[in-house]
């Protein structure tokens, strides 16, 4: 069987409501076919021999195939995988990324390659079982995926794939939160980076950005780089990625707070956020949400609608996906000269 890997690219994914209220700029489609085509170029010099993509649509696919052309014209061209498009019907939401990384596993691809935001990446890493991911950022306020050349995430997600790589030295194991809603319609959801409860009624435009609605905020990790719940929560008490702990902060108006952080909520905005109380989560611990009116927000996005008679319930487990550790693999390539060639006659 060919080496395969899947890649996954979400065409929705960095034009979310923060174009309008806050400084964030459009990720273009046109871009994120150009980076397929650059992580195509990667993969082959690794010796994938084949890759599943999710049909590209919106911009992407376009932009693809003008560079897919220019490759064809080249007199001494890099050498590709073959190109396979999943036969997919798409529905334009989140539900062709769960189809798409189903359909993937189920080939038995070595590993799967996503372009999108945090959301994005929760949608993959529910159904992606134990094969792992590399998260390449295509949002805005994310914390899970990496902003890397596409390039560089080809050749080290191909060294993995074809086994020049051992997987204790080339994958890293994420954490994650669960989320359990009992009530009327019980429910159960993960969050990568973090949950959060807010005081809008509605998902509406689902993205978080306001600061006096959210109440409480549960994080996986906080990372001071970043922008966004798991930057803010950083600013109080910085989380490493991976520690084997999470927090927790509850939030109240900054006038009457006794700690008040100016946080990146999104980029281009910054806000006076009041703290009230903070703790770290073991793993396994239930945080409990009781008696809410409102909505419950994954990785930065209203998705779960609140009446006063659920009960929201939220653990840190250890066992999240495995993703692809760029830097590792490339040191580990450098070091034994993956890349090298002797030049003829020494």
């Amino acid at each position: 069987m060919p080496v395969t890997v899947g890649v996954i690219a979400n065409p929705a994914s960095g034009r979310d409501i923060r174009r309008l209220v806050s400084g964030a700029s459009v990720f273009d489609n046109a871009e994120k076919g150009r980076m397929i085509y650059r992580l195509l170029v990667g993969l082959g010099a690794a010796g994938v021999e084949r890759v599943l993509l999710m049909p590209a649509t919106a911009g992407v696919g376009d932009s693809l195939e003008r560079n897919l052309r220019a490759h064809r014209t080249d007199p001494t061209p890099p050498r590709l995988p073959d190109l396979e498009v999943l036969d997919l019907p798409l529905q334009d939401g989140p539900e062709d990324s769960a189809a798409a990384t189903e359909m993937m596993v189920a080939a038995g691809v070595s590993a799967i390659v996503v372009l999108g935001g945090d959301g994005t990446h929760r949608i993959v890493a529910g159904h992606c079982g134990d094969t792992p991911l590399c998260a390449l950022s295509t949002g805005t306020n994310n914390a899970f995926p990496q902003v890397r050349e596409a390039t560089i995430a080809g050749l080290a997600t191909g060294f993995y794939a074809t086994g020049q790589v051992p997987p204790d030295l080339a994958l890293r194991q994420e954490t994650l939160l669960t989320v359990r809603v009992d009530g009327a319609t019980p429910r159960e959801e993960l969050a990568l980076v973090d949950v959060a409860l807010s005081t809008d009624p509605w998902i509406g435009t689902r993205a978080l950005w306001r600061a006096e609605t959210i109440s409480e905020i549960i994080v996986a990790f906080a990372q001071p780089g970043a922008v966004g719940l798991s930057g803010t929560a950083a600013l109080v008490d910085p989380l490493p990625r991976g520690s084997g702990e999470a927090l927790y902060l509850r939030l109240t108006d900054p006038a009457t707070a006794p700690l008040v952080i100016h946080a990146p909520l999104a980029p281009g905005l910054i806000a006076p956020v009041g703290v009230v109380e903070w703790r770290r989560i073991a793993p396994g611990e239930a945080v409990s949400l009781e008696g809410c009116l409102g909505c419950l927000a994954l990785d930065g996005e209203r998705e779960i609608e609140l009446t006063p008679a659920d009960r929201a319930t939220v653990h840190l487990r250890r066992d999240g996906p495995r993703t692809i550790d760029i830097d590792a693999i490339m040191t580990h390539a450098a070091y034994h000269g993956f890349l090298r060639a002797v030049a003829a006659g020494r």
